[in-house]
């Protein structure tokens, strides 16, 4: 083979690969749109009385916490606020380094509350148990650094209830949001996890725990990640739904039954991706034991959480999401084209490996392969057009068919202005910001090739969208 039969087969690996990667987002965008159909027609009975209110499970609310004095108080107050029969708030001190626990003894009124602790997970020492003299429902657990997961896994120890939502320290529930990520559960007793949708609060305003006004940030990071959420809950996560094939449950706003958690082993502290793998696994569990099972997205339970406005955090975000993708698919590859496995096995799992977990090495690969050939004039320029408009002409549609989901369901962006912000931050989006993007997440894989110890980093907590 010649060097320039090399060279044409390679063009076309690259062109196919972004032809198959933006195919297989709009068959997801397919299957969203016929959910997101029956999910309105389901909603136009929302004004008569829910057939389940007052019989939901009660659900332990547990919340992770480090380093979040920032943001910690106004996350209770909005969760201490849902309207839901019967929840407890579990928030877990994970050894912070600020002022967090200082701001919740300040803010809730606590004081020391000595019960008994089942340790059905191993985690590290737990220090002091708290309970608020103000709100009987809410208890905090002080115990030593070992990470989001450790953190999850004594909070499950702790908590008293069959279900439990675990939600990020820096995250805003709707008043709603349990309510409508529970009724999975009370419609379908085979359910044992659903995930809500995860919304950026940059640029919105929620004073006393309650989002009083929705807008968009001005800050452009932040706006471009407003497009990249829409695009993965609406057609990303919706789309693998119906299949019974969603690999990913935010851990910004997860609903898990806790036996089946248990069961499973818990959350896993040797990773920094601990709510994909935690899904993952539970697929694989539930899949080779041969036992009925569903794991369920609901589009319209919120979390509204903070995004990264900075390229620093943001690209310590990216690299520590792409080394926990590859750890949840690496660890669980049981799972891939296992004859009981269904479609999470034989659909969603070799997807998410070619086009998420290599998709980086191939997408970096392939700009600078077809960029080279066409400045050493070995292309033509319409090689290099086609090129461009299939991987980011085809980009920018997928990233508009996810704000039209938006606008024709939700519309939570509802003022023109919105409309018109969103339309230019597809643009930009696709532009230079996926590709630097893709790099970051490159360099993610190759941390996680060559090993060595993964951790979360620090998250810079701005709090501007906090009222007075």
């Amino acid at each position: 083979m010649n060097f320039r039969a090399t060279i044409e087969i390679g063009q076309w690996l690259f062109l196919l690969y972004f032809i198959g990667l933006n195919t297989g987002y709009l068959m997801l965008n397919m299957l969203s749109l016929i959910s997101l159909s029956r999910l309105m027609r389901a909603n136009a009975v929302d004004a008569l009385p829910q057939a389940y209110s007052g019989f939901e499970p009660p659900i332990s609310l547990l919340v992770p916490a480090y380093n979040e004095q920032a943001s910690i108080a106004t996350s209770i107050r909005s969760m201490l606020q849902l309207s839901y029969p019967q929840f407890e708030i579990i928030v877990i001190n994970d050894g912070s380094r600020d002022d967090t626990l200082e701001v919740l003894q300040r803010e809730f009124a606590l004081v020391p509350f000595p019960e008994a602790y089942r340790a059905r997970l191993a985690t590290r020492t737990v220090r002091s148990l708290y309970r608020s003299t103000v709100y009987p429902h809410l208890r905090v657990i002080d115990k030593e650094n070992g990470g989001k997961a450790d953190s999850l896994n004594a909070g499950i120890n702790a908590s008293r209830y069959p279900l439990f939502c675990a939600v990020d320290a820096d995250s805003i529930l709707q008043r709603d949001s349990l309510q409508r990520v529970a009724l999975p559960f009370l419609e379908d007793a085979k359910v044992i996890a659903s995930g809500g949708t995860v919304r950026i609060v940059n640029g919105c305003t929620v004073s006393d725990g309650f989002l009083e006004k929705v807008d968009l940030p001005r800050n452009p990071l932040a706006l471009m990640q407003i497009v990249e959420y829409l695009r993965a809950f609406l057609f990303g996560r919706m789309g693998w739904s119906p299949l019974n094939a969603m690999l990913i449950i935010s851990g910004a706003f997860g609903l898990f039954k806790k036996e089946a958690v248990v069961e499973a082993g818990g959350y896993r502290t040797d990773t920094v991706g601990e709510d994909m793998e935690l899904v993952v696994r539970l697929h694989k569990h539930y899949r080779l034991a041969r036992k009925p099972y569903r794991i369920v997205f609901v589009p319209d339970p919120i979390c509204w959480t903070e995004a990264p406005e900075d390229l620093r955090t943001l690209k310590n975000q990216r690299i520590r999401w792409q080394r926990g993708l590859a750890e949840s698919l690496s660890m669980n590859l049981k799972l891939l084209f296992h004859p009981r496995s269904g479609a999470a096995g034989w659909l969603a799992f070799p997807f998410m490996m070619v086009f998420e977990w290599l998709g980086p090495l191939v997408e970096v690969v392939g700009y600078l392969f077809m960029l080279l050939l066409f400045l050493f004039g070995m292309i033509s320029s319409q090689a290099l057009w086609v090129f461009l408009f299939v991987a980011v002409g085809f980009g920018m549609l997928l990233s508009v068919s996810g704000l039209l989901l938006e606008e024709i369901s939700f519309h939570i962006y509802s003022r023109p202005r919105h409309l018109v912000l969103l339309l230019l931050a597809v643009v930009l989006e696709n532009l230079g910001y996926r590709q630097i993007n893709s790099l970051w997440r490159l360099i993610g894989l190759v941390r996680w090739l060559i090993g060595g110890h993964a951790h979360w980093g620090e998250m810079k907590r701005k709090g501007t969208w906090q009222g007075m």
